[in-house]
């Protein structure tokens, strides 16, 4: 993405909140996801302003490019039909459902948005 390798669509989801900054390349050459998480969530360079305006764009964008990559995965969303997809996170009220499913559900949106494009492709 971005005309740049890598490893994950959370080392790119977490590396696209320091974007002009050394820190992007630092997340980026991490080796595990857990890792890449672990430095986004630091504030050792302030995030970009427009974060929280641009950040599920972000996240839409990488989900779909890993799904349109592995034919393996894109099968099994594919497979999900028009099931309502829940991202089962019971300590995130944001991308997950949360504890007592008032979540926003974030992902689980994603997730059902890019599949509804692959099933038009």
């Amino acid at each position: 993405m971005d005309k740049v390798w890598w490893y994950t669509t959370e080392h790119y989801f977490q590396a696209q909140k320091f974007v002009g900054t050394p820190y992007l390349e630092q997340i980026r050459s991490v080796r595990t996801p857990n890792d890449a998480a672990k430095l986004g969530r630091k504030r050792n360079f302030p995030l970009r302003s427009d974060w929280e305006q641009v950040k599920d764009e972000i996240m839409f964008r990488a989900v779909l490019c890993k799904f349109q990559i592995h034919l393996d995965i894109r099968e099994i969303l594919l497979g999900t039909g028009d099931e309502l997809i829940v991202e089962n996170a019971p300590n995130d009220y944001y991308w997950g459902c949360g504890k007592d499913g008032s979540g926003r559900n974030q992902l689980g949106l994603t997730l059902m948005r890019v599949r509804e494009i692959l099933k038009g492709s």
